[in-house]
């Protein structure tokens, strides 16, 4: 596929372009308000409606526990007990009758909330048709549909239903308990509720509400408006759980999108169920989402008008500057660009001008800088001349030692030519522990020849660790320390030189029977440990491998000093970055 801008004007990509990024962006614009604002919308109207529904079912539950309570005290009233369980004298019965019908009465009387109630009994007497107190047969308790729900319990809700009055059948909620005394199954204690206060109370302050009242069995108890069957809810509600929340339910072909919300209260059986429309919420985002599109297609035709303009002035000077750019060379004459320029034009063509001037001046300086540079390399190669001539004279004393038979001489050169091989290393900083080991082994044994034997050492490292790097001369300053300082007032002295791994980490000791950190003198002083090549050491290992790894130095218990040495594992030497110019070779 061709690439546009390498075919078309830049004027008419511009325009173009400009347009398409113009309506992705009042669409994705319309469509972001929309989702954000509905989600907005969704989220307010959730916790608005589930804080009103908690308050509905906080004041619904007191009024129901209300009639619960009364329902238990009555059913465990003396007075009733005894009435249901006396079964033989007439007339003592028709007395009892009596007063629990009055006491029941005043119950309906004093609680407005109470239609009536109904007490379930064998062998009941006749009762008035009229009366608010109804004295029932066991036998007809199971034509009552709501009967179903004592089978197994000891009290239950009934869903509304009607019952006769004296104004006609009147819509109640019906709440029955089971009379028991010592396991004695007395009767069954009936009290209906006017289901039209529930309502109003379930109802509240809205209009046009769509709620239903269930029990925490998911039976539907009350329902206002228009609202979804239980199969079609039950699925997205978890009525074992007593936290209230909000979902949203998919549409079907029956209805759309809806947004249930749901209360659920701690010690209450009730869920109060609030359905909304998913449309009805996001109607105002769909009409703010239509008028932002409406006002981005009047914007994308002024715009465009302005792109089609603008394209042609914003070209001109970028195709001078490019001319410029194209034709630019070092040391030669420069394209001139306008100068009439007060915008962002005239900054950049301004900005390019000074960039050439710089440019100009850095390759004066690197001109410079080079000739310095083959000057220090040149002057670097021929000091580098100096150690060479050193080691080689070195092997000519050697070979003159051993003409005139001077044996112990002869060797002292040998090893020192071996410690000046190992020192260059061909400008390696890192070498193999092998080496650093040849290296120290020389220079002790100097140190014995010089002592005539008084001096012993050991050295007691693994084969394997010997394949390892270190940094060049990591050992040579503290076993100088040792003789020079540690052996000054001795006759003899021994040096003991260990390596192990430890983890990730080479532990390097050292160890002497010298007179230790604290010389005793007329005045108390440290011995020197900080000097230059200890302390190189130390600058050497922090600036490679950071705080991580050091020396420590310490007075050991048996007299002398031991110092500890802490370096990485490294089974290759670390890149080195050194001119190639500078790299020693041998000949």
């Amino acid at each position: 596929m061709t690439n546009p801008f390498k075919k078309y004007r830049i004027d008419r990509l511009f325009f173009h372009s400009f347009a398409i990024v113009l309506i992705l962006v009042i669409a994705v614009t319309a469509w972001t308000s929309y989702s954000n604002s509905s989600k907005a919308l969704v989220e307010t109207t959730s916790r608005y409606q589930q804080r009103l529904l908690d308050e509905l079912n906080n004041e619904i539950s007191t009024r129901l526990n209300m009639i619960e309570q009364i329902s238990l005290s009555t059913s465990r009233d003396n007075e009733l007990t005894a009435y249901l369980q006396n079964r033989q004298d007439d007339f003592e019965r028709y007395r009892k009758r009596v007063g629990v019908e009055s006491a029941l009465g005043n119950l309906t009387y004093a609680i407005p909330l109470i239609q009536g109630i109904d007490l379930y009994m064998d062998q009941p007497m006749p009762s008035d048709g009229q009366s608010y107190i109804q004295f029932r047969s066991m036998a007809d308790l199971d034509k009552q549909p709501w009967s179903v729900s004592l089978r197994k319990v000891d009290f239950a809700w009934s869903g509304e239903h009607s019952i006769p009055s004296i104004q006609g059948d009147v819509p109640v909620l019906s709440f029955a308990r089971k009379i028991m005394v010592e396991n004695d199954y007395l009767g069954v204690l009936v009290i209906h509720i006017k289901a039209k206060e529930i309502r109003e109370l379930l109802t509240g302050n809205s209009t046009g509400s769509n709620r239903i009242m269930t029990d925490s069995g998911g039976k539907q108890i009350l329902k206002i408006g228009e609202t979804l069957e239980p199969g079609e809810w039950s699925k997205w509600i978890d009525l074992k759980s007593n936290k209230s929340g909000y979902v949203h339910i998919p549409g079907n072909e029956d209805s759309g999108n809806k947004l249930l919300v749901y209360s659920r209260m701690d010690n209450s059986i009730w869920t109060l169920i609030e359905f909304t429309s998913w449309s009805q919420i996001t109607a105002s985002s769909l009409k703010l989402a239509e008028w932002i599109g409406l006002i981005g297609l009047g914007a994308i035709l002024l715009v465009l008008l302005l792109t089609h303009y603008l394209s042609r002035q914003f070209t001109k000077p970028i195709k001078q500057l490019v001319n410029a750019m194209r034709m630019y060379s070092v040391g030669v004459s420069k394209e001139e660009l306008p100068v009439d320029y007060e915008n962002e034009f005239g900054y950049l063509f301004s900005g390019y001008r000074k960039q050439n001037e710089r440019i100009e001046e850095l390759y004066r300086s690197l001109e410079q800088r080079y000739e310095q540079q083959r000057k220090a390399e040149i002057e670097a190669l021929q000091a580098n001349i100096n150690p060479h001539f050193l080691y080689n004279m070195l092997d000519q004393l050697n070979w003159m030692a051993i003409e005139a038979g001077q044996d112990e001489l002869s060797r002292i050169l040998e090893l020192m030519g071996r410690m000046f091989r190992i020192g260059l290393s061909n400008g390696a900083s890192f070498i193999k522990v092998s080496e650093e080991l040849e290296h120290i082994g020389c220079y002790l044994e100097i140190q014995q020849l010089r002592w005539g034997g008084g001096l012993e050492y050991k050295i007691e490292v693994e084969p394997e660790l010997q394949k390892l790097y270190l940094p060049k001369l990591t050992l040579q300053p503290f076993v100088e320390n040792s003789i020079v300082h540690g052996f000054n007032k001795q006759r003899s002295g021994q040096i003991v030189i260990r390596m192990a791994k430890s983890g990730e980490t080479l532990q390097i000791t050292i160890e002497d029977n010298g007179a230790g950190l604290k010389q005793p003198q007329e005045r108390p002083r440290k011995r020197h440990t900080g000097g230059y090549g200890i302390h190189n050491v130390r600058e050497r290992i922090a600036g490679y491998f950071g705080t991580g790894y050091g020396v420590t130095l310490m007075e050991r218990e048996e007299g002398g000093t031991r110092v500890e040495i802490s370096l990485p594992l490294l089974p290759d030497a670390p890149a080195q970055k050194l001119p190639a110019s500078l790299t020693r070779r041998d000949g």
